[in-house]
């Protein structure tokens, strides 16, 4: 893929297109064949749970991590994977202490990994929060550049929408918990979501940060490095040292993992500035090497250097 990547670039050049501008997004893939690419297979998943404190616990699927707060007020959720696993993520509920019915789901953002459970919850009566700007992306269709491929996701029917929404940031008294939303502006979406858990002294980032490689910066919908880099830095002002951070993929990490992660990316995007004020081209980033230090934990990045790359040129 990043040799047929770089083909492409080259020819757009050859062809006088401005030397900032990306290959096109290739064809629109379904979701079966979506999720066949990522390895992920629905019928075969397993649903596994790790507990943070005895009454907040996240739970390990296909898509993005759930955090599940459970208690004599009833069961909150952060983001709810896929309509398809929606039986497992409940079983797997109901056999946490206090586990029931999920009453609340708050979606971190509208990608499809995160957010289609709302077709199967929003229906069976659960209320569903999220940042105003996600419910907006969720009334219309948008295509999702993934580089290696990408995805058109369809407009959600309203029982599949959003019941509240909010702009800066807003609370649940839950449980026990104080929990509380915070949006700092564009990232890896125009509407991501940090969801704190205060008692529990832990906070879910979703897709803002991922754990399991690099970040996928939709910068096609709105997203940003500089963006992602800034909500991260925000978050950390409101949480400590003891903080527990549930990422929007890989395994449950810490405070020092977060302020790594940041500072990951910052020298990156400053090396990209630096490539970008140059007159820098794609093919010239990608040679560049800009994550070289990073690649052999987090993997592959050209995606990602894609995705980075166009943010920075059209901001």
């Amino acid at each position: 893929m990043r040799h047929a990547l770089l083909a492409a670039s080259l020819l757009l050049s050859a062809q006088g297109i401005q030397a900032h501008d990306v290959p096109p997004p290739p064809e629109p893939m379904p979701l079966d064949q979506l999720l066949s690419a990522f390895g992920w297979n629905l019928d075969e998943a397993e649903i596994g749970t790790e507990e943070v404190t005895d009454s907040l616990h996240v739970i390990f699927g296909l898509g993005g991590n759930i955090a599940v707060s459970t208690g004599e007020d009833g069961v909150l959720i952060v983001d709810d994977q896929f309509p398809q696993l929606i039986p497992q993520i409940k079983s797997a509920i109901s056999d946490l202490e206090a586990g029931g019915d999920v009453d609340f789901v708050i979606n971190t953002h509208w990608h499809f990994d995160h957010a289609d459970g709302n077709l199967a919850l929003g229906p069976e009566g659960t209320w569903i929060v999220a940042h105003k700007n996600s419910r907006d992306m969720m009334q219309r269709d948008n295509l999702i550049n993934l580089v290696a491929a990408s995805y058109e996701q369809k407009a959600y029917p309203e029982s599949a929408l959003p019941d509240i929404s909010f702009k800066d940031s807003m609370s649940f008294h839950l449980n026990g918990e104080d929990i509380s939303l915070h949006h700092f502006g564009p990232a890896h979406t125009t509407g991501d979501t940090a969801v704190i858990f205060s008692q529990s002294n832990a906070v879910h980032l979703g897709d803002v940060f991922n754990n399991a490689g690099y970040p996928f910066i939709d910068a096609g919908n709105g997203g940003s490095l500089e963006g992602v880099i800034a909500f991260c830095r925000e978050t950390l002002k409101l949480i400590n040292q003891d903080t527990v951070v549930i990422p929007g993929h890989g395994p449950v990490t810490d405070h020092p993992a977060l302020v790594a992660y940041v500072d990951m990316l910052a020298t990156i995007h400053e090396r990209l500035a630096k490539l970008v004020e140059s007159g820098a081209s794609l093919e010239e980033v990608y040679k560049a090497e800009i994550t070289k230090d990073w690649d052999e934990t987090r993997g592959d990045s050209t995606g990602f250097v894609n995705r980075s790359y166009l943010s920075v040129v059209d901001k």
